[in-house]
């Protein structure tokens, strides 16, 4: 009865959540058209590195100005750099968007840094604020260091062919094909004025008024057609971040993903110990979740991954077993490894210099004291309950049947009556998990015990001699 409702509260919760997310979609896309109604401009901001997460969110913006009939979509950038093929990728959606794209490096102080350099090339308009800059696209690796001479060539030939290719289509003079040439061979960097003036950029603008302003009658190439912009007197609508964007942005850091991992596996690891409620479980699931969330938006180390659940098996085993914390010392080094080595994928083509994607070292050493309390706490907790547990008569628990847990060579666990005991072989001999045994004797908190099929051997013997 109690599993049925659970069931049933379970299953209203999902109809519940499934229903509230379709009737806000719908809303949502509702408020959207009505904003769209009589042609507007659609703005967004992207104010972080350029990566999977970036390309997701951009081919979002421009799929949404596309639905409403948007004139145009400025985005505004500021960015440190990112990913390379991230960049070939936004770069792509862009010069392809049924929709003009205006990149606007906004407001005074930010940047269009090396993967960004790229985004702005492939603007259909190209805006700059004053008190910014362009450029510094030279290819590092993942972790932002410098490649070696071999790769370096390969790297800044492809990316500056490309950066080649994008800029020339969009109509760039040759002095600005140039001068973005220099960003990936020299790692050059141009302000707001230096670029209009070699054409890098198409206008200065203050703020986004003023560019819709300058856009009105410039010619864009969309759909491979050279067609007139027409701004005039366009209301500008902004575009709301995702929440489910918002969201994944939050679990894909490196810090978080750790602390997600750490925090779940030790649910689990409780849950696993002292099961009962599932509260531990399903709480520790749910944070693992989040995790892999993040995971599959950064650069994973899954080697390291597996150095993590080591760890937490180690961690398991030294609540469970009698030992003297070598399993526990065991899972401390291998999770606060495979955290040091959770991010960085080295074998992935080079990209362009970033934030590093890494577990920081005061994340490591809050999670080793987290693991450190929690571990020590239960093996605390489990020794001094055995030991404060009375013991009970000889008379209570002779005689009575249990199945072992953990195999006797010759001293292992057992489980007895609903509780677990340390046991140990009468013969020496070892006896597997899940065997059945019979407590002989007790001493202290030891049962010392024997095969069932010991009892069941004599009294078949028995049972042959009454016949005869």
């Amino acid at each position: 009865m109690a599993g049925q409702r659970i069931r049933k509260i379970t299953r209203r919760i999902i109809i519940g959540i499934a229903v509230s997310v379709c009737f806000g979609a719908a809303l949502a896309g509702g408020v959207g058209a009505q904003a769209a109604e009589g042609g507007a401009v659609f703005a967004a901001r992207l104010a972080s590195p350029v990566d999977s997460l970036a390309a997701n969110e951009i081919e979002r913006w421009i799929r949404r100005a596309d639905e409403r009939g948007a004139a145009l979509l400025i985005i505004e950038l500021d960015t440190p750099g990112g990913r390379l093929d991230s960049a070939r990728e936004i770069a792509a959606m862009i010069m392809e968007s049924p929709v003009p794209v205006a990149v606007f490096v906004a407001p005074s102080g930010a940047r269009a840094a090396s993967a960004g350099t790229f985004i702005l090339a492939a603007a259909h308009i190209a805006a700059m604020s004053p008190g910014t800059t362009v450029g510094a696209a030279a290819p590092v690796d993942a972790s932002g260091n410098d490649l070696s001479e071999t790769l370096k060539a390969k790297a800044t030939q492809d990316a500056a062919a490309f950066l080649r290719e994008i800029s020339t289509t969009q109509g760039r003079p040759i002095e600005a094909v140039k001068a973005l040439e220099s960003t990936i061979f020299e790692a050059s960097a141009y302000s707001a004025a230096e670029a209009e003036a070699i054409g890098v950029i198409d206008f200065v603008a203050a703020d986004s008024a003023e560019l819709l302003e300058k856009a009105h009658g410039e010619k864009v190439l969309v759909g491979g057609a050279a067609l007139p912009l027409n701004t005039e007197g366009l209301a500008l609508q902004t575009l709301p971040p995702s929440p489910m964007g918002d969201l994944t942005r939050f679990l894909a850091n490196p810090q978080i993903v750790f602390i997600l991992l750490a925090a779940g596996g030790i649910l689990i690891v409780i849950e696993v110990s002292a099961p009962g409620g599932f509260i531990a479980g399903m709480a520790g699931g749910t944070l693992i979740l989040g995790a892999m969330v993040g995971m599959f938006n950064l650069p994973v180390n899954w080697l390291a991954l597996g150095l993590l659940l080591l760890g937490l098996g180690f961690f398991a085993a030294e609540i469970q077993a009698a030992g003297w914390g070598a399993f526990g010392a065991a899972g401390a080094l291998c999770f606060l490894l495979g955290g040091f080595l959770l991010f960085g994928d080295y074998a992935t083509a080079p990209g362009i210099a970033a934030p590093a994607v890494r577990v920081g070292y005061l994340t490591l050493a809050g999670v080793a004291a987290f693991f450190a309390v929690s571990v020590g706490g239960l093996w605390v907790f489990s020794r001094r309950a055995r030991e404060i547990r009375v013991p009970p008569k000889s008379s209570e628990i002779v005689g009575q049947t249990g199945i072992v847990r953990s195999p006797l060579i010759p001293r292992g666990t057992v489980q007895v009556g609903g509780e677990l005991w340390s046991a140990v072989s009468d013969d020496g001999e070892i006896i597997g998990r899940n065997e059945f045994v019979v407590v002989s004797e007790i001493r202290g908190l030891t049962l010392t015990v024997f095969r069932q099929s010991v009892i069941d051997a004599e009294r078949s013997a028995c049972g042959d001699g009454d016949d005869e």
